[in-house]
């Protein structure tokens, strides 16, 4: 058998998430389904880990394995694609890997995006690209915010009642806050997260940022490991995954 990397940019607008399921189109299950086509094989693909519905990616990562050897990557590509880009989706590159490697167990880190369009007017190029929020935020709280929820500590009020990881306890390694433009990027890197952990952060970070938190309001909230306290989460539509290291 060989085992290979691909690496998948798309808009998950139109999709129930990443991973297969009996309600709705997802992103594994189109792209599952081109590649037996395409391999004439049946081919099961296993992704880094779930998106979910409306989130988007730059670099998602899965691997697949095969009978035969995909000698031309060039024509595999732009067969592939020929299917995928219609429906907003392109497999960006793909790599040959050893049996040892598995998209998930493998990573090591795993680095999202998250936008706020801070501004009175709504996007319109950019539609479901990023969070609209009218009220001014003040970046720099949020700043001093992030800083406190660095580290490794239980993310309890930021984990979805619909979770499924063994622990609550997570490592963030960096957050990282800045603006162009009124367009607010926030950047996290972790070696996993908590299902909606991020969306919830942001949230948070958010109610901070119009002041309708003081700092100390925000900690208590954080430490207090209570999914009822948080933030409402921000919408997926401003997530995106960025990249998965290895």
């Amino acid at each position: 058998m060989n085992r290979y990397q691909i690496l998948i940019e798309y808009v998950g607008t139109n999709f129930r998430g990443w991973q297969i399921q009996k309600k709705g189109p997802t992103i594994q299950g189109l792209i599952q389904e081109k590649l037996s086509k395409l391999l004439k094989e049946k081919i099961v693909l296993h992704g880094q880990g779930r998106t979910d519905a409306g989130v988007h990616a730059f670099e998602q990562s899965a691997h697949f394995d095969c009978k035969n050897k995909i000698t031309d990557k060039i024509k595999f590509l732009k067969s592939i694609n020929h299917f995928l880009n219609l429906k907003e989706i392109a497999i960006k590159n793909i790599k040959k890997r050893n049996n040892k490697f598995h998209a998930r167990f493998s990573a090591k880190q795993r680095i999202y995006k998250y936008f706020i369009f801070n501004q009175i007017s709504q996007p319109i190029i950019e539609k479901n690209r990023a969070w609209h929020v009218r009220r001014p935020l003040n970046l720099e709280l949020m700043k001093k915010g992030a800083k406190k929820l660095l580290g490794t500590n239980d993310y309890s009020t930021f984990r979805s009642s619909s979770c499924h990881a063994k622990s609550p306890i997570k490592t963030i390694k960096s957050i990282k806050i800045k603006s162009s433009k009124n367009k607010i990027e926030f950047q996290f890197s972790s070696q996993s997260f908590l299902q909606h952990q991020v969306r919830s952060m942001v949230g948070c970070l958010k109610y901070l940022g119009e002041t309708k938190w003081d700092l100390k309001t925000f900690e208590k909230r954080f430490k207090s490991k209570k999914r009822t306290l948080c933030a409402p989460p921000a919408p997926p539509s401003g997530l995106f995954l960025f990249r998965v290291l290895y």
